[in-house]
């Protein structure tokens, strides 16, 4: 039986099925971030004043990742124009560079994640704290990285909203005894609530980054096939997968300044 409206557009709604069902699946989708976006927005409004952090990711690395997206929806416009001109050698051209925007964002992702787990708040026994990235730890002491020390009094549980500025002093390197220590946790999702979101937004994203990628990069391969028997149906299935990659930028840049600028 042959399956209609593949390629040319539904009467009743104009569209042809594959466009109609990506509409209805990207509606869906608007809910599922929708509802994360609302639940930071109501936290960090309910939050009592001075303890929400900021300033713990990096921006320039967010902007850099910005930029890799933005440079792919464009590829992904060019690759699709292309196939509209019959330029099939233009289009795998360009969607190449769009899966290696897509591996550049997810490698740049990962290493933002290690630096955060890699970053301990350590809370000594007198109430004083420090903060750094772990480098060595035995039985008997650890060391950190590039450690920031805060005096007894700002021992808050969360990063206070002037982190990184009012410092009492800072090194290169600290050894810190076992025995000085009452409390460490490193800037996972467990940190605090601010890191909770960041991490459950920001690796969402990422698992719709890959998935995205994984269908681009078929159809650039395997998936190519098609393209000689039923070009105009190869075309349709193109654009399908860019308009969820352009989705997919658009939900980064709404991360990028609430997760990192705000």
């Amino acid at each position: 039986m042959e399956i209609p409206y593949v390629t040319e557009p539904r009467k009743d709604t104009g569209l042809y099925n594959a466009k109609v069902g990506i509409w209805l699946f990207l509606a869906s989708e608007v809910m599922l971030f929708g509802a994360f976006f609302s639940s930071y927005i109501l936290l960090r409004v309910g939050a009592v004043e001075g303890t929400w952090p900021t300033g713990l990711l990096n921006v320039p690395i967010g902007t850099f990742n910005t930029i890799v997206l933005i440079v792919s929806s464009v590829t992904v416009v060019l690759a699709w124009s292309a196939l509209k001109l019959n330029k099939f050698g233009q289009y795998k051209f360009f969607q190449a560079i769009t899966v290696i925007c897509a591996l550049i964002f997810v490698i740049v992702k990962s290493f933002e994640y290690r630096d955060k787990f890699t970053h301990y708040d350590v809370v000594m026994t007198d109430g004083s704290r420090v903060d750094g990235h772990l480098i060595e730890k035995t039985n008997d002491y650890i060391i950190l990285n590039h450690p920031v020390s805060y005096p007894a009094e700002k021992g808050d549980d969360d990063h206070a909203e002037d982190h990184g500025d009012d410092h009492s002093h800072s090194h290169d390197i600290t050894t810190i005894q076992i025995a000085d220590i009452e409390r460490m946790v490193n800037w996972g999702p467990w940190a605090n609530t601010y890191l909770a979101i960041y991490f459950i937004m920001t690796a969402l994203h990422a698992l719709h980054v890959i998935g995205g990628a994984l269908v681009i990069a078929y159809l650039w391969g395997p998936g190519a096939r098609i393209w000689k028997t039923d070009p105009e149906r190869y075309i349709n299935r193109v654009e399908v997968s860019g308009l969820f990659w352009h989705f997919v930028d658009l939900v980064w840049i709404f991360l990028f300044p609430v997760l990192y600028l705000l």
